[in-house]
């Protein structure tokens, strides 16, 4: 039997009609591929773990549904599917309207699998490098990681920024009440370094 969460019954059963049977088909998808899958909610959205960290996600917004696979950029047989480099993309697979926008199943099942052997091997998501000259290493949130990791202008500005910089976003994030509040400073956060702006760039004087 699939281990089922009911609190993900709950968000199914309260997502809009046309959600509903995208993420009962993900759902299902994901149990398939991966008989030994994890149910749980995390940050407000399902979630499913293997070997103790989470494997992908989904949620439902007022109009599209959104799937996202934690280590997309490191599952080889997404490459052409996932869009992990769109701008603010909600998710691996763009904005999901209906079934139709969902890969073949053979397609989405052979990515699980994939991503189900990184977590059975404990490879982690690879996080950003820092500077020659910068000793302070920041530790990383782990769905800041996942969320720069989709816009390239934003990842590579916010890598090669000064520790301090990094470090004022960072603690922002973290200092988030509500998970629909860190969710939102998250998405702010790449929006800024896509665009060169340090967390405080309002307050900051005009050269």
């Amino acid at each position: 039997m699939p281990r089922t969460d009911p609190r993900i019954d709950a968000y199914i059963d309260q997502a809009a009609p046309f959600a509903q049977p995208i993420l009962n088909h993900i759902r299902q998808l994901v149990h398939e591929a991966c008989p030994e899958v994890e149910e749980t909610i995390k940050w407000s959205f399902p979630h499913f773990d293997y070997k103790d960290n989470v494997m992908c996600s989904m949620a439902a917004f007022k109009a599209h549904c959104a799937f996202t696979f934690w280590k997309a950029e490191l599952i080889q047989s997404g490459k052409g599917v996932l869009q992990m480099a769109e701008k603010n993309a909600m998710g691996d697979l763009g904005k999901i309207t209906s079934l139709k926008d969902l890969p073949a199943d053979k397609v989405m099942i052979k990515m699980i699998k994939e991503a189900s052997k990184l977590n059975e091997a404990g490879i982690k998501t690879p996080r950003p490098k820092p500077l020659p000259n910068d000793k302070k290493v920041l530790d990383m949130p782990e769905d800041l990681i996942r969320a720069l990791a989709k816009n390239e202008i934003a990842k590579n500005t916010f890598n090669a920024a000064s520790y301090s910089h990094q470090k004022e976003y960072v603690q922002w994030i973290n200092e988030a009440k509500t998970e629909a509040t860190r969710l939102k400073r998250i998405i702010t956060t790449v929006e800024w370094n896509a665009e060169g702006k340090g967390r405080n760039w309002k307050y900051e004087k005009p050269k």
